[in-house]
């Protein structure tokens, strides 16, 4: 239950390293230097390192993230991007290295981050609303508050009339809804995604990416997203790091220009199939490596 707690372009070719990139599987560092280094970062990772007993996760880790980004992490299964994610939600200790979010060091979960597994984890007992303030409950802070705000949030995602149901009576795409807002209701300034539409059907992570994507326009809140879906990355985020096989590190950095909001019928065009080739290349040659 814990996640109810923490709830530039690239380069003309493609296939070559975008301009702004240091990254390589020997020092594995990335520091997005598209933006200005005047304003704090809303998250910033330095020299991170996890290892379990003789077991090396991930070797070097840097990169920042701007305040209102929305960033992917992409890479295959088995390559630590949850881990990441984990020790950024201060639910991981990291072997070595820090990690800040608004300039503090995490040091464990902050009340400013909100988070989403890759399974909504209701309370089977409790309404959708319920659900919804349970973190308001734990946070001990006035329901009659933020009551207004979670029903604002159900309208949001389309299930305000879902609101006194039980999580069995919605559908997996409504319970991973609820689990969004559940995220978002206490206001957190970063919200922490670790593969959310994993356990969808094609046709409904589609249809999520797209809901998504108006729940932040609206919210602008800083998002990480993990995925080891290339089209999901490409299509969802301002940027994309990818992470290399294990012991990884970031191996390259893309940013993705195309214009907001998106619709699926981008996915269609050559432009996005450009970002999805110059993706699954990065990966191909992390295997190959």
């Amino acid at each position: 239950m814990t996640d109810i707690l923490r709830t530039g372009s690239a380069s003309q070719e493609y296939d070559a390293t975008p301009a702004g990139v240091v990254g390589n599987e020997a020092g594995g560092t990335c520091r997005n230097s598209n933006h200005s280094t005047a304003e704090t970062p809303a998250v910033r990772v330095a020299s991170l390192k996890k290892a379990y007993d003789d077991i090396e996760a991930i070797r070097e880790v840097s990169f920042d993230v701007s305040n209102g980004e929305f960033l992917s992490v992409l890479g295959p299964s088995g390559c630590g991007k949850s881990t990441l994610l984990m020790m950024i939600a201060g639910l991981i200790v990291p072997t070595r290295g820090e990690i800040r979010v608004k300039d503090a060091v995490v040091d464990g979960p902050r009340r400013e981050v909100g988070m989403v597994f890759q399974t909504p984890v209701l309370l089977p007992w409790r309404t959708v609303l319920k659900n919804v303030l349970f973190p308001i409950e734990l946070l001990k802070l006035p329901r009659a508050q933020y009551q207004p705000r979670a029903m604002e949030l159900l309208r949001m995602a389309k299930i305000e009339e879902f609101a006194g149901r039980l999580p069995r009576q919605l559908s997996g795409g409504m319970r991973q809804r609820a689990a969004i807002c559940r995220a978002l209701v206490h206001d957190p300034s970063l919200l922490l995604m670790d593969e959310p539409f994993s356990a969808l059907d094609a046709i409904t992570r589609d249809e999520m990416g797209v809901e998504l994507l108006r729940i932040w326009q609206a919210n602008r809140k800083t998002v990480i997203f993990v995925t080891h879906s290339i089209r999901e990355a490409a299509f969802l985020s301002d940027r994309v790091l990818v992470m290399g096989r294990r012991p990884s590190s970031i191996i390259d950095e893309l940013r993705i220009e195309l214009p907001r909001p998106r619709q699926l019928d981008m996915t269609e065009d050559e432009t996005f199939n450009r970002y999805v080739r110059h993706l699954r290349k990065a990966i191909e040659a992390s295997h190959a490596g």
